[in-house]
């Protein structure tokens, strides 16, 4: 199930809410794509912004998805 969190400057990078929201910092990129983002860097942030969180997936024990050749 997702969640909604609120992020700020002090929230570096997606890396950083992964590792604190799922425990893992590898899967920014589900924060990413759940949020139309494509860069973890944080840093352009100037004011509080909602973002969705998705739920934890213990199907996922690597962080980025296969590609498919």
């Amino acid at each position: 199930m997702s969640r909604t969190i609120t992020v700020t400057a002090g929230d570096v990078s997606l890396y950083h809410v992964a590792g604190r929201e799922l425990a893992d910092a590898t899967q920014w990129w589900r924060i990413a794509q759940a949020n139309g983002l494509s860069d973890p860097d944080l840093s352009w942030l100037t004011a509080p912004v909602p973002l969705v969180i998705p739920g934890v997936d213990p199907s996922l024990t690597t962080g980025l998805p296969e590609t498919g050749s």
